[in-house]
């Protein structure tokens, strides 16, 4: 607050009294949030640390923080927005999150037009990330090797459509792996 009473305008005199108490309550808004954001990231933390296991899914949480690629922020959202519904099979996970297929049929003509996007927005975007680290972070596994068989150096367009058919994928192997214990093949844990 001292050095909001030394800042001048561009003509050299101190700021006005309305600027000055406007400042204060947003530098006192951003202070309170700061403080909201730590503890978050403390409470988060006591799940992945196994010190806090009375949250419902700490477990599913804990077991997505075991993989490489995947940090603690990624693990508590996709178990927050994802993972802590119940689903029967891959294609109710797909349509949930959004990457279903969009079926188009008008008389003899059929085809799909792409994924939906009529899903969670977070848990896809979460997952379209998560997807690239994945590519960085676990390059030995077979999700790896089919992205890279299937795009090799290409850039551009097919390389973000593919991206999304591997964020599917990969969701679905990690619902796999949340709900029976399959790891994703050729998948690694952290050390």
């Amino acid at each position: 607050m001292a050095r909001l009473e030394q800042l001048r305008t561009a003509q050299g005199v101190g700021l006005p009294p309305r600027i000055k108490s406007e400042i204060k309550r947003e530098l006192q808004r951003l202070k309170l949030v700061v403080e909201m954001i730590a503890t978050l990231e403390a409470e988060r933390d006591a799940i992945i640390e196994n010190k806090a296991s009375t949250h419902i899914n700490s477990a599913k949480i804990q077991a997505l923080h075991k993989l490489k690629a995947i940090g603690p922020e990624f693990a508590t959202v996709l178990v927050g927005e994802i993972f802590h519904r119940d689903f029967n099979n891959r294609r109710q996970l797909a349509s949930y999150v959004g990457f279903a297929p969009s079926p188009y049929r008008s008389g003899k003509v059929a085809h799909d037009q792409g994924i939906s996007k009529a899903g969670n927005s977070k848990g896809r975007t979460t997952g379209i990330e998560l997807a690239w680290l994945w590519l960085r972070y676990q390059p030995d596994s077979d999700l790896s090797t089919w992205f890279r068989a299937r795009v090799g150096t290409t850039k551009g367009r097919v390389r973000r459509i593919a991206i999304v058919a591997l964020a599917r994928k990969l969701l679905v192997a990690l619902w796999r792996y949340l709900e029976t214990g399959l790891v994703p093949e050729g998948a690694v844990f952290k050390r």
